[in-house]
């Protein structure tokens, strides 16, 4: 677990609670997120790790890598080893993530700890993705 924390010295409780206050502000919840992160993976494995189009202005791409992931959370089940990129072309901003971040952000409310390789912040998950806009 601890690469999910990354520097982030707080409680895995208290990560989880500022996340989801952050979630109350946006006036959005961890499922919502996640579901619009799966639709963009989902669009975007269409361009078998090509960047596609994807209304109104956006691009995606996603590669896929052999093998499975655990949850750190002791899930059962597997989860894909992908990594995603989706561009906001309006916007001009770019954000990655993976199934597991999907998955953590869904199940779990987890975002990952600062400091961690793939800390996703829910502001900027809302704004680039025009989640709840």
């Amino acid at each position: 677990m601890s690469e999910f924390l990354g520097t982030d010295r707080r409680p895995l409780p208290e990560i989880i609670r500022a996340d989801a206050a952050a979630l109350k502000k946006l006036k959005l919840d961890g499922k919502t997120i996640a579901k619009r992160m799966a639709y963009f993976r989902q669009a975007a494995e269409k361009g078998l790790g090509e960047f596609v189009s994807v209304a109104p202005h956006f691009e995606a791409a996603c590669d896929v890598a052999r093998g499975f992931l655990a949850c750190p959370f002791g899930d059962a089940g597997k989860i894909r080893k992908t990594a995603v990129a989706v561009r906001n072309l309006r916007l001009k901003k770019e954000i990655a993530f993976s199934d597991l971040n999907i998955h953590l952000i869904a199940a779990h409310g987890f975002f990952e700890g600062r400091g961690a390789p793939l800390r996703l912040e829910p502001d900027d998950l809302a704004n680039i993705l025009e989640i709840g806009i």
